[in-house]
């Protein structure tokens, strides 16, 4: 890691300051996903890709503190880690960034939830290209999508072949399914809220 760990997020403004879209919460369980509704319901309006299920992915990702802070913290513990709100790795973001001729580097997922979105929306999407025409009906596209974006895209094609998913992807599947009555009602209400915290994007 090469960025001081000590570094606050006064030092260097974020989106909150920048574009209008909220920073996440330092206070452990304040981060709720249904606050990036609107990035979601454009970046998945922009790739192709359902909201329901972006918004899902978020809700899946939401298992650790999203602040810039605690992510720089987080890297500083585990240097291997992921980036941004939609907990994306940097081997995967490099792929995703070459396809698209980004701008932004994997870094800026922390400090940047509208960049973050989008990553994943521009992820997803690559996923879809890739799914096998036929494939086993145990799952919807969407939930293959999920695993691929979980668990890559060699395991996607598998699972999508019928090759039962491991304890980590089935855990991963079970809380998108359960998570998504939570991530409709957040695309609906976070969406049409004229009150929404975030108000812009990338």
């Amino acid at each position: 890691m090469t960025e001081d760990v000590t570094e606050t997020v006064a030092e260097r403004p974020g989106p909150a300051e920048g574009d209008g879209v909220r920073t996440p919460p330092l206070r452990p369980g304040g981060y709720d996903p249904a606050d990036y509704a609107p990035l979601v319901l454009r970046s998945a309006a922009e790739t192709g890709v359902s909201p329901l299920l972006l918004m899902g992915v978020l809700h899946n990702e939401a298992y650790k503190p999203h602040h810039p802070l605690l992510e720089r913290l987080w890297q500083w513990w585990k240097p291997d880690a992921s980036f941004g709100i939609a907990n994306m790795h940097r081997a995967t973001f490099e792929q995703v960034r070459r396809a698209h001729g980004l701008d932004g580097r994997w870094e800026d997922l922390r400090d940047d939830p509208a960049f973050a979105v989008h990553a994943a929306a521009l992820h997803l999407a690559d996923l879809d290209r890739r799914l096998p025409e036929r494939r086993t009906r145990r799952y919807t596209r969407d939930e293959l999508l999920a695993l691929g974006y979980n668990a890559g895209e060699r395991n996607m094609r598998a699972f999508a072949r019928g090759v039962p998913p491991g304890p980590m992807a089935r855990s991963y599947l079970r809380r998108l399914r359960l998570d998504r009555h939570r991530a409709a009602e957040a695309l609906t209400t976070g969406a049409g809220s004229p009150g929404s915290r975030t108000r812009g994007t990338r």
